[in-house]
């Protein structure tokens, strides 16, 4: 029995052992595996979410016992040091010898840290293995015992570099990330996506240095500072470093294997060294004189590798390898594929960008406009498994590429099907399968849903950014075959959303454990099904963010939205845009006692920004004293209801819009719903409310109220359809009562009215089936439920200053009534600014 030994337990040493696994021809071979640190392989590509549960196990790869099954001999916690060539044999650290007939090297690599002067300092980590984030976890806790407000930099602004940001945000430490470069992630991103991702990032808390060369870290025993120049210091108790990697290739060069002149071990296509017997993979191997630094062109490494020992002479890595990626930092969508940057000779880009929704969109075409060559996305990469098939299978684009971008509102449209793909597409680059393999194991009935094609192909098992299109395409082949799809929610619940919204209803489930505990499949839960539970059970039971079950998001735990330097914002409604003189009085005392910068907003409210937490229970109690409530701009629920002036002071209004607004407003403020929502009232079809770009907007015409449903803003404006028209009062408040709550009930988590009505099967006109003709049977009860949501209304806010507990969660620091006075403001417009609006 021939031996094979592997040198290195990461995803790339794992992956190597199961590829042999799945081999029958691997029967005749031994093999042995050695692992530095003392675990089994565990997914370093999901390694921040360790911060989240602090759960080794959950990130294993596969456990001891899976090796053992297989016949694997795995032993950890074990180092080696020297390979012997001639005479095929290996010796670690515990001096033990042996003997090897194939040698596979997948030792990865190790964090790089720059030559800086005091990066030996306490209080400095490299963000590499789960024994460095145990570390930085008890340091950090230490810290916080002693310095509540204590600063961690991040140097590095790549990919690892602001997953570690992330990291800093989850210890509860002040987060900042130091980049050498003029932009993130300056390997994947262009400038002008770079700016868009910085704006993103810095409007969630994290405080980004660009241009910054770390001269030396400050401190005598511990780091308190970083050095950029002499008049160019940022103070912070930590360091994490996330400045690049460097191949571990160190045992190749004492063995004398050919080195590339930067690292990294000389591989063929065969993922052979200069030693036939011995192969390098994963982030040591040196291919086409190229680290590649991704998951996925390591796992075929590992393919190629295991078919050459085996026999399969015909496996053999390909010339091009693709570089694709699509990640979520820190909730922001990023991702390129292709060529992201493209020079002006070989094509053409196009762009879209919008700042304020931190949306930019570039794709790169050929200079005929036929083919697809490349593309960026930040902020919104649902596209990008659609846009990177077209790429990498050359399929005919439309004849005007922007459509392909541009939100569809503003000239985008559909371009392409799952099932339109050929069945050579590979889907899941990490596993390397194709759409054929996905759409096999259901047509032979392998699989019968995602769990099933998963089991059996892998697809999504790697960085995970295939999963959209796997269910898709699992989806709509189930639906070819004539078989129901449900779809659940996450691995936690196998009911959908509208299943949990009726059996929480039925059951009067008060708290997301007795949900799980009742119709989970197990575990804790996760960021998919805690919010969406949350959601329905604030939606259901009319909960305000007071009760900790019912908080959606971060802002909801404060009822206030934070801003982009760490302050709050206070939004009282305003039903209607109608305001008395007094009030709005007392709203200019206010903002000019706190200091707060005012705005009128797009949304007829006055909005005051620069609130520190501890001033929002005080400000809101003069606001509730002076007749205000919560305007819950931080909820998913209803923000406005915009009117005109109406028919009361317009010579051209048909009806009385402002009162119909403010009736309309104060049935529907407060309630929880899956996005969103705002309405519209026109007093004429000059339509100076806007209100077919709502979710439910009035007109007032000759003969009552046109009705428009399904209307929505942001970055894929669409308008509201006509739904009736000519209706009175009465009418048009039950047709929106039916169809807010019918839209409660069924759309999927965070869809907006829009997108749900898009794909509601037969539209509109279904909707008016449903709504008006009562089609299903259900109007009584969409009647019934939402009058009893209008009758448990209560502001939040006033719930809140009245309740001593709820008032803890609004203080600074938990051991001390000061505030942070790390906030600095300008002067400007006559109006005091955050710093970094100057």
């Amino acid at each position: 029995m021939k031996q094979i030994i592997v040198v290195g337990n990461g995803m790339v040493g794992y992956k190597f052992c199961e590829k042999f696994v799945a081999k029958a021809e691997a029967k005749d071979f031994k093999v042995t595996v050695f692992g530095e640190e003392p675990r089994p392989a565990y997914d370093r590509v999901h390694l921040s979410e360790y911060f989240e549960n602090q759960d080794a196990k959950a990130l294993e790869m596969a456990p001891r016992e899976w090796y053992e099954e297989n016949g694997i001999e795995l032993i950890t916690s074990e180092l080696v040091t020297d390979i012997h060539r001639d005479s095929k044999t290996i010796t670690t650290v515990k001096d033990r010898e042996f003997s090897y007939d194939y040698l596979v090297l997948a030792t990865g690599s190790s964090a790089f840290v720059p030559p800086i002067k005091g990066v030996e300092k306490e209080g400095v980590f490299v963000y590499r293995t789960i024994e460095d984030l145990e570390g930085m976890l008890a340091y950090a806790a230490k810290l916080k015992e002693t310095n509540p407000g204590a600063k961690a930099a991040v140097l590095g602004g790549g990919l690892l570099g602001l997953e570690a940001g992330k990291a800093v945000m989850d210890m509860g430490l002040e987060p900042h990330i130091v980049e050498f470069a003029n932009k993130l992630m300056p390997r994947q991103l262009d400038s002008r996506s770079s700016q868009v991702l910085k704006l993103k990032l810095e409007s969630i808390g994290l405080n980004i240095h660009l241009s910054k060369a770390t001269n030396q870290i400050l401190g005598n025993k511990a780091i308190t500072a970083m050095e950029f120049g002499e008049d160019d210091v940022l103070d912070v108790d930590m360091l994490i470093i996330s400045a690049g990697i460097r191949p571990r290739d160190e045992l190749g060069k004492t063995c004398g294997l050919e080195m590339g002149v930067r690292g990294g071990i000389v591989v063929d296509n065969k993922m052979q060294t200069s030693d036939e017997n011995i192969y390098a993979i994963g982030e040591i191997a040196l291919y086409n004189q190229m680290i590649y630094g991704l998951v996925a062109p390591g796992y075929d490494m590992a393919g190629v590798a295991v078919d050459q020992i085996i026999g399969e002479a015909e496996s053999l890595m390909p010339e091009e390898i693709d570089m694709s990626t699509k990640l979520k930092l820190i909730g922001v969508d990023v991702a390129s594929f292709g060529e992201p940057f493209m020079p002006a000779s070989k094509g053409h880009s196009i762009i879209f960008e919008n700042k304020t929704q931190h949306l930019y969109k570039r794709i790169n075409v050929s200079l005929d406009g036929k083919s697809l060559l490349g593309g960026i996305l930040v902020g919104d990469a649902s596209d990008y498994s659609m846009l990177h098939q077209i790429y990498l299978n050359g399929m005919k684009i439309p004849e005007d590429p922007a459509q392909l971008i541009l939100p569809a509102g503003e000239g985008g449209a559909s371009f392409g099907d799952v099932m339109d793909l050929p069945d050579e597409a590979q889907i899941c680059s990490c596993e390397s399968v194709t759409k054929g393999q996905i759409c096999g194991v259901i047509e032979s009935g392998e699989a019968t849903d995602l769990g099933d094609v998963v089991s059996c192909t892998k697809a999504g098992t790697g960085c995970g950014g295939c999963k959209p299109m796997v269910a898709d395409l699992t989806n709509a082949t189930l639906k070819s075959l004539g078989i129901e799809v449900k779809e659940g929610v996450c691995e936690h619940f196998e009911l959908s959303r509208q299943d949990l919204y009726k059996i929480i209803q039925v059951k009067g489930y008060t708290a997301f454990n007795e949900v799980l505990d009742n119709h989970g499949t197990g575990g804790h839960g996760c960021e998919l099904c805690k919010p969406l539970v949350a959601s329905l059970l604030a939606s259901i039971n009319a909960d305000t963010a007071n009760k900790e079950y019912a908080i959606q998001d971060s802002n909801d735990r404060f009822m206030a939205n934070i801003q982009r330097n760490g302050t709050y914002s206070i939004v009282p409604r305003v039903p209607g845009g109608e305001i008395t003189p007094d009030k709005l009085i007392a709203l200019g005392q206010i903002a000019k006692k706190y200091d707060l910068y005012t705005k009128v907003t797009g949304g007829v409210r006055i909005d005051l920004f620069g609130a520190t937490l501890s001033q929002l229970p005080i400000i809101w109690k003069e606001l509730i004293d002076h007749g205000f409530e919560s305007g819950h701009a931080y909820g998913k629920s209803l923000r406005t209801v915009k009117t005109c002036v109406g028919s009361t002071w317009c010579r051209y209004g048909m009806d009385e819009s402002v009162s119909f607004g403010i009736e309309l407003e104060n049935r529907y403020r407060g309630i929880r719903a899956p996005h969103k929502i705002k309405g519209g009232v026109s007093g004429c079809i000059r339509e100076c409310a806007e209100a077919r770009g709502k979710d439910f907007g009035l007109i007032a015409v000759e003969g009552g109220w046109n009705l428009y449903l399904g209307g929505n803003g942001g970055a894929t404006p669409r308008h509201a359809e006509l739904f009736a028209e000519q209706i009175d009062n009465e009418t048009v408040i039950k047709y929106i009562d039916r169809y807010l709550m019918f839209y409660m009930r069924t759309a999927k988590p965070l869809q907006r009215t829009a997108a749900w009505q898009e794909r509601l099967e037969g539209g509109i006109d279904y909707l008016r089936e449903v709504i008006i003709d009562d089609k299903l049977g259900i109007v009584a009860d969409l009647d019934e439920e939402m009058q009893t949501l209008v009758n448990k209304f209560e502001c939040e806010w006033t719930q809140a200053v009245n309740d001593p507990e709820a008032m803890k969660r609004f203080s600074h620091f938990v051991n001390s009534e000061e505030e942070d006075d790390n906030l600095v403001f300008v002067p400007m417009r006559d109006q005091k600014m955050p710093q970094q609006w100057n």
